[in-house]
Parts: structure tokens; C-alpha cells; sequence
């Protein structure tokens, strides 16, 4: 359930956690948040080992982004440290790779922890899940993936989540189909 949360006046920094699976696109995600727009960027990332503390301005605003790397030997250490690390958090984003549909069940796991954690400890939060790499060629690029994949995940995530926790999905990717300008 979610209930209103306190400001902390002296402090006008927001601070976002970014969380899922190694490869799942978090730190792509990280780069569209803080305004990348060049392609060549994305291509050469390296793995994320430990947290990573992005800080940066837009629309006003500060921002601090703790990226989680999502490699196994990191993933306990993050839930046993959890109140540490969700203190001041006002976003949180749970990002899964639908393309890697072989590793659904350790991301859905790991999902239900971090649910868990926050239901357990009462944390008001902004919550989403991002149903990362919906990339717009997805279905000629992979013909095992179609519509009835995602909505048997979303109906997974569903029995997953309790009734009472608040939280949006959104289909993301960093590539967009087409976009129209005025000139």
C-alpha cells in the first residue's frame, strides 16, 4: 500500500535504485535517464560489479542513481544490506530481461525478495518493474517470443506480488520505432 512519504527539506536530491539480473539493461537504462542519446554509448558497456552511484541534473532537479550490479555473487549481500541501501530511496525500478526467458524464474525470485523486504519493513516507495529489451523488432528478431509470453509473465508477477503492494510495469527499451519532430 502506498502512503505518503517524508521530504527531507535539506535535501533536494532524489534518489533512485535500479535493480534485476546481470545483462537484464539496467545500466542502458541508467544512460537514457541521464540523457544519452548516442547509440555507439550503449555498445560498449561493461558489466556493473557492485553498486555503481550515478548523480546527475535534469528538469530541474538532482538525481542520484544507484545501479546494482546483478551478478549472483553480488544479489545476497544487496538483501541482507537492504534498509542500508533503501534509505532516502524514492524510486525504485525492477528491471527484467524478456529476451532471456531462460532466467525468468531467477529473476521472478529475486524479484519476490526485494518485494518481500519492502512489504516487510512497511518501506513506502515508488515501485516499477520495467520489462526490459521490448525492443521494436522483438518478434522478427526472435520467433519463440510473442505477446502470450508477456502476459504469462505479468499474470506470474501478479500471483507474486501481494495484493497490497503498489507498483507499475512498463514495456521499455532504449530504441524507439519512429519519432516525428517539428521542424
Amino acid at each position: 500500500m502506498k502512503t505518503a512519504m517524508r521530504e527531507n527539506p535539506t535535501s533536494s536530491i532524489k534518489k533512485i535504485l535500479i535493480m534485476g539480473l546481470d545483462n537484464s539493461g539496467k545500466t542502458s537504462i541508467v544512460l537514457c535517464l541521464k540523457g544519452v542519446k548516442n547509440l555507439s554509448s550503449f555498445s560498449s558497456l561493461n558489466p556493473t560489479r557492485g553498486v555503481k552511484i550515478n548523480k546527475f541534473q535534469a528538469l530541474g532537479s538532482e538525481y542520484t542513481i544507484w545501479d546494482f550490479g546483478g551478478q549472483e555473487q553480488f544479489r545476497d549481500s544487496y538483501l541482507n544490506n537492504f534498509q542500508t541501501h533503501i534509505e532516502g530511496t524514492k524510486k525504485f525500478i525492477y528491471v527484467l530481461d524478456i529476451q532471456d526467458r531462460e532466467r525468468y524464474d531467477i529473476s521472478l525470485e529475486y524479484l519476490g525478495k526485494i518485494v518481500t523486504l519492502l512489504s516487510k519493513h512497511k518501506i513506502p516507495i515508488d515501485f516499477s518493474i520495467f520489462l526490459h529489451k521490448y525492443d521494436p523488432d522483438l518478434e522478427f528478431k526472435n520467433s519463440k517470443f510473442n505477446e502470450n509470453v508477456i502476459s504469462d509473465l505479468i499474470r506470474t508477477m501478479k500471483r507474486l506480488i501481494p495484493y497490497n503492494f503498489t507498483y507499475q510495469i512498463y514495456k521499455t527499451s532504449i530504441y524507439t520505432v519512429f519519432q516525428k519532430l517539428a521542424i
